[in-house]
């Protein structure tokens, strides 16, 4: 649409360019005021040269210069007391104009939009459509027209914001460090894209974390705290140096502030089970695409019975198998959540025997027991 408003608006200055100077009534013929003008200037040069002021020379070329204006003067003033052409015929042709004016600016530019342009294609941002190619465009293609347009406008903050992330999933790391550097220098500094700038240094460096790579994220970490990239790769650092022990701190407390549906936990659990020694926990079970539809078609007190049914299912498989602290987190959070504290502390002291063997994860779930307000 703002592309039209655009066409719209430079048409109508185009015409309105076009129809000014036709719509201009023409001049009035010239005045014998320069006459009088040159007349006088001949005068003077014959009283300067009287007075002696000027040389005979000097006053011989000054009288020939303005007699020369003079003689045009008198010629122009004779040609506009003559038209060439009548006014009824020149109002014509100014309205022969103006009508071509207003028929061929517009329609000549809107002809060959449609015949050599795509109105069909819905407007995007200039850099959204290399992520979804149109027709037979190609990512390589749109990357090409992308790096063109950098090229040659090495400021445009948002065209390395897009591009950064492509040349990531091409494995362009190097090329993705500089992306990301230009889009922070011009963009600014956040926690998002000083994560991004060391996730691609690290990729860069082979998987290593180097040292500028962690001092990025610790920059990131400073402006928000919760930042879960920035915290993964603070733990791999960790794990790197030889501290597993600070590892797997970090990303218990990383998968204890996860979102619900977070797609980074799997990996972050695989990366604890490795450092850790332990298996890989298992994911709570929760509703598939059967559950989700049905559920719609619920009222309150249904959907309420199917979520205590699920919460149930996960008091059964830890109890019968209680070595996955995590679970044992989200089984208390969910009794609180539910209402039932008394059943929230019973999960909790069943969660302690559970652990008993383990005193970081029963730290971990005393933390939790604490922030809750389950003391007591």
């Amino acid at each position: 649409m703002m592309l039209w408003i655009l066409f719209a608006l430079m048409t109508a200055a185009a015409i309105f360019a076009v129809l000014w100077p036709l719509g201009r009534k023409a001049g009035a013929a010239r005045t014998g005021s320069d006459l009088l003008v040159y007349q006088d200037q001949l005068e003077e040069i014959d009283r300067d040269r009287g007075a002696g002021l000027i040389g005979d020379a000097e006053a011989e070329a000054a009288r020939i210069e303005v007699s020369r204006r003079l003689l045009a003067a008198a010629d122009a003033q004779a040609t506009a007391h003559t038209p060439a052409v009548k006014p009824s015929q020149s109002l014509r042709r100014r309205r022969i104009a103006a009508v071509a004016a207003l028929m061929i600016l517009p329609l000549v530019p809107l002809g060959l939009y449609l015949m050599l342009g795509s109105p069909d294609i819905p407007g995007q941002p200039a850099f959204a459509r290399i992520k979804t190619p149109q027709g037979n465009e190609s990512i390589d293609s749109l990357i090409g027209q992308v790096e063109e347009h950098l090229a040659k406008n090495p400021n445009d903050g948002a065209g390395w914001d897009v591009i950064a992330p492509v040349y990531m999933r091409l494995g362009r790391f190097d090329d993705a460090v500089t992306a990301w550097r230009k889009a922070v220098a011009l963009n600014g500094d956040t926690a998002a894209r000083e994560s991004s700038l060391g996730e691609a240094l690290v990729d860069a460096a082979n998987g290593v974390v180097t040292a500028e790579a962690k001092q990025t994220f610790e920059s990131a970490l400073a402006r928000d705290p919760h930042e879960p990239k920035a915290r993964y790769f603070i733990g791999l650092a960790a794990e790197q140096d030889g501290n597993r022990d600070a590892a797997a701190a970090t990303w218990r407390a990383l998968l204890d502030d996860a979102p619900a549906g977070a797609p980074w936990v799997s990996f972050v659990r695989s990366s604890l089970a490795r450092v850790t020694g332990e298996p890989v926990p298992s994911a709570v079970t929760g509703p598939n695409a059967e559950d989700m539809a049905a559920a719609e078609d619920m009222n309150d007190e249904q959907r309420s019975a199917m979520i205590r049914g699920m919460v149930a299912k996960l008091a059964d498989r830890l109890h019968a198998d209680g070595g996955d602290v995590d679970g044992w987190l989200r089984l208390v959070r969910a009794y609180i959540v539910l209402g039932e504290r008394d059943k929230a502390k019973g999960a909790a002291a069943d969660a302690r025997r559970a652990l008993s063997s383990r005193p970081d994860d029963v730290k971990r779930l005393d933390d939790l027991v604490k922030g809750l307000g389950l003391e007591g």
